[in-house]
């Protein structure tokens, strides 16, 4: 048994409070940016819900540089769009973009602007009304993205579904495989990570404007069999232990299961943290946040798998 193995052992037999304090703790501070972003005027939902669930027009704008571009911020993009009229469209009032959101990438190269659904000629007005702000525009990176409120809709319909379909089949497996507090813990950690993961993105929301896309339900469904996964290995592991060491306490067999899966736990973490980093660092802005998602889901599942299952399998085994 290595040493940091060892040192594992004796935190799980020993410190049960500590390590299931420290998720508590996540798991407050996560339902509580949930709680604040759903009550914020801004966002009114847990998450900040970006174009592919709430609808509207992306404009991507790709600005013509002579080396360094021209200083620009957001707040005088955002205070040119409050100002901007548009023609409206037959039957309909002319949007108000007071309320679009504004993002600069790329050092100032890219603009990014999300807006409520424009119509073909509204967009290309809203293009022309700030091209003087912008110093020229390059046609080529030019882009213009629109979903619908109904397409939106649905999207973010099939990811609850996707999602909620996904944890029952896991509770389904682990019942026949295992049993029922198997299974009960299993979705436990699995509601742990995924709430985790999602408070974090609530505070990016509140303080960073950071939204969730369809790439961050997708996230989450990786995240999702990737914990159990995890989880799976520790549960076999146990199972062993419980026909090894029949004599021990189940706390005591859990806790030589941990630390025979700790090594394969962390090997698999870190060669999966790899790649994940690898996009971070050079994915682009589209997979950036799904890769961070991902990461901080693997961090979670990983704690999860073995620092709460072990623990509480112990004290729900008695009862």
């Amino acid at each position: 048994m290595s040493p940091l193995a060892s040192l594992l052992r004796v935190r799980v037999n020993h410190r049960r409070r500590l390590l299931l304090g420290l998720s508590a703790a996540a798991v407050f501070l996560s339902l509580l940016g949930l709680l604040l972003s759903w009550l914020s005027p801004a966002i009114g939902a847990p998450l900040r819900a970006g174009l592919d669930f709430t609808g509207g027009t992306q404009i991507q704008i790709e600005r013509r540089c002579d080396g360094a571009c021209e200083p620009l911020t957001t707040a005088s993009l955002q205070r040119r769009l409050a100002a901007l009229e548009l023609p409206a469209d037959p039957g309909a009032q002319a949007p108000r973009l007071g309320g679009g959101a504004v993002q600069l990438l790329d050092e100032g190269r890219q603009v990014v602007l999300r807006l409520p659904t424009l119509s073909a000629d509204q967009s290309q007005a809203v293009i022309a009304a700030l091209e003087p702000d912008l110093g020229g525009i390059e046609p080529a990176g030019l882009g213009i993205d629109t979903i619908g409120p109904s397409l939106g809709a649905q999207l973010l319909r099939a990811s609850l579904v996707s999602l909620g379909v996904s944890f029952i089949g896991i509770a389904a497996y682990i019942t026949l495989r295992y049993d029922r507090l198997f299974a009960g813990l299993a979705l436990l950690c699995l509601g742990h990570d995924v709430l985790i993961t999602c408070g974090v993105f609530a505070w990016l929301g509140l303080l960073a404007g950071v939204e969730v896309n369809s790439l961050f339900a997708v996230a989450l469904l990786t995240l999702a069999g990737y914990s159990v996964n995890d989880t799976v290995v520790v549960f076999d592991r146990i199972r062993e232990k419980r026909q090894q060491l029949q004599g021990a306490s189940l706390a005591d067999q859990a806790d030589a299961a941990v630390s025979a899966t700790l090594t394969r736990s962390l090997f698999t973490s870190l060669t999966t943290l790899l790649p994940l980093l690898a996009l971070i660092l050079f994915g682009g802005s589209t997979l950036f946040w799904f890769a961070v998602a991902l990461s901080i889901g693997v961090l979670v599942g990983a704690w999860s798998s073995v620092a709460v299952a072990p623990t509480l399998l112990p004290v729900l085994g008695r009862r």
